[in-house]
Parts: structure tokens; sequence; C-alpha cells
């Protein structure tokens, strides 16, 4: 388990942007990175479109914001073009950083088993270390509660 305080995990992954994403780009900035499970489904469009809507306050407050799934790039573009989305996805096919943030867990969906991503959080502060971590997330206004307490810092 990841914890406050703790220093992130640095990475590198395939951006929407055409680049590879480093953690270490976002160095002297606040950094939202949600993992969702999948593009274009209900409750990940829910989420995506909620921090979409907020991006103009979590840039005022010198944050960038990042989703990541194990989808595949061409996905994302698809997802970030009919929803207009106005921040990078990163792509984690390999699994790599999920498994590296621990979201890539065992589920249990109508008495199967299975691995997927755990819906997670991570606010990370301008050293890089985590300032605060969201775990089974309800999209129902989470990206809100995240800018509630990015503000109060």
């Amino acid at each position: 388990m990841l914890k406050t305080n703790t220093k992130a995990p640095t990475f590198n992954l395939d951006s929407t942007d055409g680049k590879i994403y480093s953690l270490k780009n976002s160095i002297g900035k606040y950094v939202v990175l949600y993992f969702y499970p999948k593009d274009d489904t209900p409750g990940c469009t829910i989420e995506t479109n909620d921090f979409n809507k907020l991006l103009p306050k979590f840039k005022k407050l010198n944050c960038d914001v990042f989703g990541i799934s194990k989808d595949d790039l061409k996905s994302h573009y698809k997802f970030k073009e009919k929803y207009n989305i106005k921040f990078d996805l990163l792509s984690d096919v390999e699994l790599n950083i999920l498994k590296k943030y621990k979201v890539w867990v065992k589920k249990k969906f109508m008495g199967r088993e299975f691995m997927g991503i755990v819906r997670t959080t991570f606010l990370i502060d301008p050293n890089g270390k985590f300032v605060k971590i969201w775990h089974n997330v309800k999209v129902k206004d989470h990206a809100k509660e995240v800018l509630e307490t990015l503000k109060t810092i």
C-alpha cells in the first residue's frame, strides 16, 4: 500500500500529447493522477468529464491532471475527442505503472474473479510526494472533492 508523505513512484508513459510523459515533467507543480478502468464506460466518462469541467480551477492552483488506464492510445484519442477532454490521458498497456501504484488488483463481480483496475486517485505535491490518496473512488463529485482538498493545502 502506498502512503501519504512518501515519494510517488516515477514513471514514463505514452501520452495523448504524442510524447512520453514522465512524472518528473511535473516537478514544481501539483499532480492529480486518477486511475480508471476503461475509456468510454459510464463511470469513467463521468469521472473524466468532471475533471475536465474543473480543469481551469486545477490549473489556477498549479496542478496538472492525468487519467491513466490500460487502454491503448488509439482508444484514449477517441475518448478525448468524443468528450473534448482538455488534459492528457496516459496509456499503460503493459500494466507496469498500474502494478507500481498498486491499482491492478483481483476483483470480484457476480461471483467471478478477475484482475482489473481499482479506481484510485493520487494527489502529488510539487516535490513528488503523495499528499492524499483516494481508494475505491465513487465517481459522483469525486473531482470536486479532489479540488477542495487541493485548495486546503
